[in-house]
């Protein structure tokens, strides 16, 4: 069984929502009233046990902060 994992550099993440709107298992949403040290909002992963290691999230990702993992366990 191969499950994915996915890391988000929220330091450099602007928030602009693409990779939420890539993933076909809706497993990244903006974080609620957190922001980073440049004040854009950013994203986070939820339900991470669903996660496939697609690379959707990663593929659209303008300034590369998604890194996707593939394990098999």
């Amino acid at each position: 069984m191969i499950i994915g994992e996915i890391v988000i550099n929220q330091e450099r993440c602007k928030g602009c929502t693409l990779c939420v709107e890539a993933c076909p298992f809706h497993l990244i949403q903006p974080a609620e009233r957190k922001v980073n040290t440049k004040g854009y909002s950013y994203v986070e992963q939820v339900h991470a046990e669903k996660c496939t290691g697609c690379a959707s999230c990663a593929i659209v990702c303008p300034d590369a902060c998604i890194t996707v993992y593939r394990l098999k366990k």
